[in-house]
């Protein structure tokens, strides 16, 4: 079927299994009834359960809200926060801050790129396994290919101190003996014992929890989009209690300039 055809096909209508809204009377969440069926439900619960169309256990669940909340930071300094706190700052609307502070938490480098490139890793890499593949040559490859693993190795720290406090909790909820988790540590031991002595870092770990719970690479990236937002508020909240514009400022004298030197300008004629 060629474009205009598609177009014409999907003009005036909303094809959905997702849910819909009729104002004034009822609105339905992926089949069931928003306000007769699921007004009991705990958030966490409802938004997993959109994004996947899936109900998950009251363990799974506790897991997932403790990975958002053991990264929840109120540190302006951090990159995301940073955007978030200099917008309220500058007085900007905090809804606007916040979402360019989540928007730029998607970062390929530290951010939510580096989750989806863990998670993809296992699961990739899981299934190679699965068909007969060595770890040292998935590792290397890998290596190879990209220069890094995702979710191992970090440039601040040696280690991560989410890591303990996830991995109790996982082993308290019964959650820790997954097949993509115990990769994730294999993978750690390769990567120490060679030549590039990286440890495992939060993504890695998440991206493995989150594998074991079923979650797909988009489902994953879908679930973690908000990660950091309970530690983004209490940063816009301050910057907005402080004067305007006082949030890390900069003298003149701080910058170093090296380009064209001032110019006189002429009067304009009046």
């Amino acid at each position: 079927m060629n474009g205009p055809d598609l177009l014409q096909q999907h003009a005036g209508l909303l094809k959905t299994r997702v849910g819909a809204c009729w104002p004034g009377s009822r609105a339905v969440f992926r089949g069931h009834d928003l306000h007769a069926d699921l007004h009991d439900m705990d958030w966490m619960a409802l938004y997993v359960f959109g994004i996947t169309g899936r109900r998950f256990s009251p363990q799974q669940i506790r897991l997932m809200h403790a990975i958002w909340t053991y990264t929840s930071y109120p540190d302006a300094r951090i990159w995301n926060n940073r955007v978030a706190a200099l917008a309220g700052s500058a007085r900007s609307a905090a809804a606007l801050g916040t979402a360019a502070a989540l928007a730029v938490s998607e970062a390929s480098i530290y951010g939510g790129g580096i989750l989806v490139r863990a998670i993809d890793f296992f699961i990739r890499t899981r299934a190679r396994l699965e068909d007969g593949a060595s770890l040292d040559a998935c590792v290397r490859e890998e290596l190879d290919t990209f220069r890094v693993i995702g979710g191992y190795g970090r440039p601040i720290a040696s280690g991560d101190e989410r890591i303990g406090p996830m991995l109790s909790l996982a082993a308290e909820l019964e959650l820790d003996q997954g097949p993509h988790l115990q990769l994730a540590f294999a993978v750690e031991d390769v990567l120490r014992a060679g030549r590039w002595r990286m440890k495992m870092n939060y993504a890695a770990l998440v991206a493995a929890l989150g594998a074991d719970l079923g979650l797909s690479q988009r489902e994953f990236q879908l679930y973690m989009f908000p990660v950091f937002l309970a530690g983004m508020q209490p940063c816009v909240a301050e910057s907005q209690e402080r004067p305007a514009g006082t949030l890390f400022p900069l003298r003149c004298t701080d910058i170093l300039y090296e380009g064209p030197v001032a110019r006189a300008w002429p009067a304009r004629p009046r």
